[in-house]
């Protein structure tokens, strides 16, 4: 935990956040700009700062725990999953400096403007299964 996260402070009470979601490793909260209906921040407890940080298998595995959660909030509160934008803003893109997944629904009723912010696979916003990808590869290129 950083003292300083807005984050850390909604994951632990210090701060007032709507969270829908929470177990050992991840909290899922409603985003406070929303970009669409359903807008929500799946978000590991472990403080982690951006995306440049994910390295390892163990970061893969919360990565597809911060989808599925994200994905069973959206699901539980009326969103569609099979319109859906999934994805992290890249530094220094990012505003908050913790670990935060968009969790956006629907995708084809989003403003123009949030359609750019979120745009999949930019230099400011990659989907979760780019990251996915990247994960997949170590330094050398080979599987890890």
């Amino acid at each position: 935990m950083s003292s300083n996260c807005i984050f850390c402070k909604i994951i632990s009470g210090e701060s007032a956040g709507e969270i829908l979601h929470q177990d050992d490793e991840v909290v899922v909260f409603k985003d406070i700009k929303p970009a669409s209906k359903h807008h929500y921040l799946s978000v590991p407890k472990q403080h982690i700062i951006n995306i440049n940080y994910l390295k390892t298998s163990d970061h893969k595995n919360l990565l597809i725990k911060l989808m599925d959660n994200g994905k069973k909030v959206l699901r539980d509160n009326g969103g569609n999953v099979d319109d859906i934008r999934l994805g992290f803003h890249c530094p220094p893109f990012n505003s908050v400096a913790h670990l935060h997944l968009h969790v956006i629904s629907p995708a084809s009723e989003m403003s123009f403007l949030s359609q750019v912010v979120f745009k999949p696979n930019t230099w400011w916003f990659q989907s979760a299964d780019q990251i996915l990808e990247k994960l997949d590869m170590d330094n050398t290129g080979s599987k890890l």
